[in-house]
């Protein structure tokens, strides 16, 4: 028996994020899924079955969901290992990032609204264990990399616009540092996570 899935959205180019929508995110709204995709974004492609023994997962689970991220177009077989021995398919993500289309947080459909709490929520956890990690793994870094690294927080007064216009300002200054690398200091580059929450708070709550 054939399976139900979605007809593929058509995919983004490598070097752009994945602008969701109603549709996408549902798809994506899946806190497996959403460890896959981050995985071979993060480590290059991999199978199933790899995937499988990374998360505890069966590769029949790990496989089923990699062919629903298939269907919406984040993920592809790896065309450079394709029929180079063994029957198992390799996957690779097919986009850097996603990003959020505006329009999403206004619909107010149930279905839509549940899809990114749960998207949002693991986006958090992830960034989360990242820097748990990091926090417990930094004796093991030299003191260069300890001492350049950041964990702080600002409080500012702002209006909606000003804060939309403090991403975009934020987002710039890490993409002009995409191309630094190649340029100068090749051989001491690590690759460096970048986590940026910006929202409003309650100035009654003392948390």
């Amino acid at each position: 028996m054939a399976e139900n899935t979605p007809d593929p959205t058509p995919r983004p180019t490598p070097d752009t994020p994945y602008q969701l929508d109603p549709r996408s995110l549902r798809g994506l709204a899946h806190p497996l899924r959403m460890r896959l995709l981050r995985t071979l974004r993060h480590n290059g492609p991999a199978t199933a079955s790899q995937l499988a023994d990374r998360f505890g997962e069966s590769s029949g689970s790990t496989s089923y969901h990699l062919r629903q991220l298939a269907a919406y177009g984040f993920v592809e077989d790896d065309p450079e290992r394709r029929g180079k021995g063994g029957r198992e398919r390799w996957w690779r993500a097919v986009h850097q990032g996603v990003a959020v289309d505006g329009a999403l947080h206004e619909d107010q459909s149930p279905e839509t609204r549940g899809a990114m709490d749960v998207f949002l929520q693991e986006v958090a956890g992830m960034h989360h264990q990242e820097l748990v990690t990091w926090l417990g793994d930094r004796a093991g870094w030299s003191t260069a990399w300890a001492k350049n690294a950041d964990t702080s927080d600002f409080t500012l007064r702002l209006t909606p616009a000003q804060l939309g216009e403090l991403n975009r300002a934020l987002h710039a200054v890490v993409e002009s540092f995409h191309s630094r690398v190649a340029a100068h200091g090749a051989e001491q580059a690590e690759r460096v996570r970048v986590h940026l929450h910006t929202f409003p708070q309650r100035t009654d709550r003392e948390d």
